[in-house]
């Protein structure tokens, strides 16, 4: 059973490839994007139960990833967040486990592990 992804990007490139990426290997269904955290988070806020799993970049076109992972801390048990950034420091992971973020992924090296998550969303939800 596919589940529901919110993609907040801000590279047209790499959202198109993520979009892509996540349905072909991921099973996951992108059900909207978002470049800037103005317009993440407004979207969240008008679609509270319309996603299992929302991805953040740190680095958005206006604002920041930080932003956004903030405006879901009164989601649903089953609803996940996590950070794909390229600005993977520990403080970085750090910081956005403190606001909330069920997972962090290094966009250039742990592709991996994020699909290794989403089979285990996807498997919860079955």
């Amino acid at each position: 059973m596919s589940f529901k992804a919110y993609l907040v990007e801000d590279s047209a490139l790499i959202r198109e490839n993520l979009v892509g990426f996540l349905h072909d290997v991921a099973d996951a269904d992108v059900v909207a994007c978002a470049s800037s955290e103005e317009e993440a988070v407004r979207w969240l806020r008008q679609h509270r139960n319309d996603w299992d799993l929302t991805i953040v970049d740190l680095f958005l076109e206006r604002g920041n990833g930080l932003g956004v992972v903030r405006a879901c801390r009164d989601r649903m048990a089953s609803q996940k967040v996590v950070v794909l950034s390229n600005y993977a420091t520990s403080d970085m992971r750090q910081r956005s486990a403190q606001l909330g973020a069920d997972a962090f992924f290094d966009k250039s090296a742990e592709l991996d592990q994020l699909v290794a998550y989403c089979e285990t969303l996807r498997h919860a939800r079955d």
